[in-house]
């Protein structure tokens, strides 16, 4: 049997976590295992290192996170009495699809959802659900919260709601155990809620330092987070010091007893697939009119550009800009010259001053039927291979000016 850590904070989860990355991937290979997870508080800032250490390492990165759920509505911001003001989630990308959608949830949590958490909701996660397999989570995780307070029914109605959203076998119940009284009465909660529903189970441990002696160091971290003294009584503190990386037979110890959700871990880690490349350009997708595609679009902006600027010579210049938008499509950069043009073409609708372009991008003909420079490239003899060609590897380089008092008081 193997086991996989799936729900792991690093330094990333600030002032909560204090597992550096280094060292945590470093443990996890010293342990035997193949694979790990990333899942910091409502963030993916450390997702990239993670990935890049992991893989040097040899070990299968897992890119996840615990996300906050809020209890109605993200845009809520009030909380009734006795509500709680949200609940944690962990998510994991299954594959690359999954990562996206998962950068999109949690972008959701802070730009529409931020409430002293990046909150989201059902909303957000029926939307953005694809790609993605979700654990209960926590003590403070919902289908948890309920369990705690000995209302059994309706913990497995938000059980069923969670697995609805996510699909079947793509949500589980998470069991955990630190040594915390409630979480015994969780634990047997989510044990007879699998029998009788089908939803599985995964047995994981809330990771937050390293090792077992960091908790000192850690409980010092949640002091300054919290503003507290050591000597404080009544303080946030994680009892018991058992939130480090264990190893698979202190996890096979503490659950004898489900030894097919300590199994389901390395499943669950078997099944995320999340390929990063780096090194390339990757570029937003441009929407089009409906009946275009980007390359259509593209070749309509221009040869209707190319009517308006050269209506003489139209027929003797749709050899060169052909050829410009030709290599513009071999090397990748459709999207990218619609993307320029919608924004330039923005600020010259809407009264904002642009400059009419300078550098070598004043010598591409596209750029100058599509209106992203002004400066006529045939007039003035320039080169559209000093701003792309084939043998050049970096991205094109536009350069625009606009006026900033006139722009900020605009956009």
């Amino acid at each position: 049997m193997a086991f996989a850590h799936l729900h792991v904070h690093t330094e990333y989860s600030l002032l909560d976590g204090s597992n550096k990355i280094k060292e945590y991937v470093a443990r996890v290979k010293e342990l035997g295992m193949d694979s790990a997870a990333i899942t910091d508080h409502g963030v993916m800032y450390g997702v990239i290192d993670f990935y890049k250490e992991a893989k040097a390492a040899g070990i299968h990165p897992i890119l996840g996170c615990e996300v906050y759920v809020a209890p109605n509505s993200r845009f809520d911001r009030e909380v009734t009495h006795g509500e709680d003001r949200y609940y944690h989630l962990v998510l994991l990308a299954e594959n690359n699809q999954g990562y996206q959608n998962l950068m999109k949830i949690v972008s959701k949590g802070f730009v529409d959802g931020y409430y002293y958490r990046p909150r989201v909701d059902m909303e957000v996660l029926n939307t953005y659900h694809e790609g993605i397999i979700a654990l209960s989570a926590c003590l403070a995780g919902e289908v948890q919260r309920y369990l705690v307070r000995g209302l059994y029914d309706e913990a497995k109605k938000v059980a069923v709601r969670y697995e609805a959203c996510f699909g079947k076998g793509n949500f589980f119940l998470e069991l955990q155990d630190h040594g915390i009284a409630e979480q015994k009465t969780v634990n047997a909660g989510l044990l007879r809620m699998s029998q009788e529903t089908g939803i599985e189970l995964v047995a994981t441990n809330d990771v937050h330092y390293t090792y077992a002696q960091d908790w000192e160091a850690h409980d010092i971290l949640l002091c300054i987070q919290t503003g507290k003294k050591l000597s404080d009584e009544n303080r946030m503190r994680y009892e018991g010091g058992q939130y480090f990386v264990k190893s698979e037979e202190e996890m096979r110890a503490l659950f004898p007893y489900a030894l097919k959700a300590l199994e389901n871990t390395q499943k669950i880690a078997d099944r995320c697939r999340v390929e990063i490349r780096f090194g390339e350009p990757k570029l937003p997708h441009f929407d089009v009119p409906e009946g275009y595609d980007a390359w259509t679009y593209l070749n309509k902006l221009c040869h209707d550009g190319l009517a308006v600027r050269y209506p003489d010579t139209y027929e003797a210049l749709q050899s060169r800009l052909d050829y410009e938008l030709g290599v513009i499509r071999n090397m990748g950069y459709v999207d990218y010259f619609l993307i320029v043009w919608d924004f330039i073409n923005f600020a010259r609708t809407h009264g904002i001053p642009v400059g009419p372009g300078r550098g070598s991008a004043a010598g591409s003909l596209v750029a100058y039927t599509t209106g992203i420079t002004n400066i006529d490239p045939i007039r003035y003899g320039l080169l559209f291979e000093r701003f792309l060609n084939p043998e050049r590897v970096t991205m094109p380089d536009i350069d625009i000016d606009f006026c900033f008092e006139i722009g900020r008081a605009h956009v």
